[in-house]
């Protein structure tokens, strides 16, 4: 039998132009790594990483990754957390997969049992470059103060110009696409009550965008859990007549009753959600009915190990899944790379203000998407490392736990 390999070093990296980004890199005494991220504040999952995780991890086996997910889920207060501990179980599970693909020669879609199809279908979310890059205060977009940050601000054109941004995201070769107009109007009522005026403006995008288009953009809703169940039906029945692609997050997470509800007021996809984390809490939402399309993300959910687990039962309830991405790199490729390898996979989410900028400068490689499709490599692992420019940067603070 082959030497275990152990883990030997885990080392976090918090960087100042990327603050609601935690990123990991796991050693192991071969000289191999893996690398994994999670969105969200760094601080707290940085330290349950170094007081709790590295703990357990140092000097363990890093091919045990089911034993591991157990033992740290166990540590990160049960099977239903959503805080700062799964996130941190997050970037260490996408990492050891990293690991272990390295280890044995084989991509990452080929540990999960393989190809299911050479690409997958992506849809564009219209978000601006700073989004998860930074949370910079001053003007919004849809403010009269606004200014855009570059050619693919598609928060903001979203809001002043729908039509030249679906001709945009055509002539890129996408055929679907995410905006949220409805959402900017939330704040006035606390989500509570939507007037008529507000209805009306933020179906405008939907109504604009199919009548110059027609069937060649699906227009996909995404509502953010901004709205109670009168005030989501509302804006649904609004929005219907143009035939958007789903509602996403309708309703709170916390009120599975109430989106099982929504879904059943409504003849389009509902589809729930990223920030549900782990398999209890999906299992709980197949079971009463609540969606008819599954979406994750890996950076929350628990990782790879548990994405795949929660897209397995998916498929025995007739549920697609659609893994999100809008938080960063490493978890958009280990997305792709399970969305090549489940078989129930409807599509999949990219942002190409994202992949046209920042990413790049974190990562030295992503997702090749090309006339509406992803596609990886069959590098080992998932097929990246973090950049120089990264690694060298003034702005970069790391941290260190290892034997």
């Amino acid at each position: 039998m082959a030497k275990s390999p152990k883990i030997t070093r885990i080392e976090t990296f918090h960087h100042g132009e990327y603050p609601n980004l935690a990123f990991v890199k796991i050693h192991t005494d071969d000289g191999l790594f893996g690398v994994g991220e999670t969105p969200g504040s760094p601080a707290p999952v940085h330290a349950f990483i170094h007081a709790d995780a590295a703990e357990y991890l140092l000097g363990k086996d890093a091919s045990q990754l089911d034993l591991h997910w157990s033992n740290l889920a166990k540590m990160a207060g049960g099977m239903r957390s959503r805080g700062a501990e799964m996130r941190a179980l997050s970037a260490i599970d996408i990492a050891l997969w990293d690991l272990f693909g390295k280890r044995v020669g084989e991509p990452v879609y080929n540990l999960l049992g393989g190809l299911s199809r050479n690409k997958i279908k992506v849809y564009n979310t219209c978000v601006g470059y700073p989004f998860y890059m930074d949370r910079t205060e001053g003007p919004k977009p849809g403010s009269p103060d606004y200014v855009p940050k570059g050619p693919y601000d598609d928060a903001y054109a979203s809001l002043i110009d729908p039509v030249g941004l679906a001709e945009s995201l055509h002539a890129d070769g996408f055929r679907a696409m995410k905006i949220w107009p409805f959402s900017q109007f939330a704040a006035k009522t606390n989500g509570q009550f939507i007037s008529l005026e507000d209805l009306e403006a933020g179906t405008e995008p939907f109504r604009l965008i199919h009548e110059a288009m027609g069937d060649q953009m699906e227009v996909a809703v995404e509502m953010t859990q901004s709205w109670n169940l009168p005030s989501a039906i509302k804006i649904a029945q609004a929005v219907t007549p143009f035939k958007p692609l789903w509602f996403e997050d309708a309703v709170q997470m916390d009120n599975l009753d109430a989106l099982a509800q929504f879904r059943t007021s409504t003849n389009i996809p509902t589809i729930a959600s990223e920030g549900v984390s782990t398999r209890w809490s999906f299992r709980e939402m197949f079971v009463k009915q609540a969606t008819d399309i599954c979406m994750f993300d890996l950076g929350w959910v628990g990782g790879i190990s548990e994405a795949k687990r929660v897209a397995t039962m998916a498929e025995s309830f007739g549920i697609p899944i659609a893994p999100h991405d809008c938080v960063g790199p490493i978890a958009f490729m280990a997305g792709v790379h399970l969305s090549l390898n489940a078989t129930n996979t409807y599509i999949q989410e990219t942002v190409r203000s994202y992949r046209a900028t920042w990413y790049n400068d974190i990562v030295t490689a992503l997702p090749k998407v090309e006339d509406g499709f992803a596609s990886v490599s069959d590098a080992p692992g998932l097929g990246l490392d973090f950049t120089e420019k990264f690694l060298k940067s003034d702005l970069l603070t790391v941290q260190v736990s290892e034997l």
